[in-house]
C-alpha cells in the first residue's frame, strides 16, 4: 500500500481489528519512509448481478435505486432506518447466494414485496400496486385478501397492521389483551 503523505510503497501494519460488526479489517499502517501513520478498511469485494430488465436490457444492481423504491413505499409509515437497511441487506444477500451474472427485474420485484410484506403492510400494498400496475379497486381487494392469508414472521408482531379495521385484526387485539 502507497503511503498517502509521501507516496512509498513500504508501509507495515502496526495493528488489525474488526470494524463495522465483522464486515470489515481496520488496520493501522506506518510507512517506512516518512513514520507517518494512517488508517485502511479491507471489506469483501461482493459482485451482484446484473439486472435483466424486462425489454431485455442489462443494467447492474443499484442498491440506491432499490432503496428509493422502497423509502417511497414507506414514506410516512412508523418504519426506520435501521429495518430498511436490514431489508435491503436481506435482499442483496438472496441475490448473491443465488450465484448467478444476471438476474430478472421481476425477482427484484418479488424480493422487495416479500420484504414490504414482513416490515409494513400498507407500504407492501402500496408497492405491489405500482408493480402489478392494479386497474381497478378489485385488484387492491384480491391482494389484500391474499395478505390476509399468508402468516407472518414473528419480528412482525410490532407491525401496524394493515387489516387491524378487519374481524381479523378486533379478534388479534383481543388475544394480545
Amino acid at each position: 500500500m502507497y503511503c498517502p503523505f509521501c507516496g512509498h510503497v513500504e508501509t507495515k501494519v502496526t495493528d488489525s481489528r474488526l470494524a463495522a460488526e465483522g464486515q470489515q479489517i481496520r488496520r493501522r499502517r506506518e510507512c517506512l519512509k516518512c513514520g507517518e501513520r494512517f488508517t485502511t478498511f479491507e471489506t469483501a469485494e461482493l459482485v451482484m448481478p446484473q439486472v435483466v430488465k424486462s425489454d431485455r436490457t442489462r443494467e447492474p444492481f443499484d442498491e440506491a435505486k432499490l432503496r428509493g423504491g422502497m423509502r417511497r413505499a414507506l414514506e410516512k409509515r412508523p418504519v426506520g432506518n435501521d429495518e430498511i437497511d436490514a431489508a435491503i441487506a436481506h435482499i442483496s444477500h438472496k441475490l448473491r447466494s443465488l450465484g448467478e451474472r444476471e438476474v430478472p427485474a421481476r425477482l427484484i420485484g418479488e424480493l422487495v414485496m416479500e420484504e414490504l410484506r414482513h416490515l409494513d403492510e400498507v407500504a407492501y400494498v402500496r408497492f405491489a400496486s405500482v408493480y402489478r400496475a392494479f386497474q381497478d379497486v378489485e385488484a387492491f381487494h384480491d391482494e389484500i385478501a391474499k395478505l390476509k392469508r399468508r402468516p407472518r414472521r414473528d419480528s412482525s408482531a410490532g407491525q401496524l397492521s394493515f387489516l387491524e379495521g378487519s374481524a381479523e385484526g378486533k379478534a388479534g387485539r383481543k388475544r394480545d389483551s
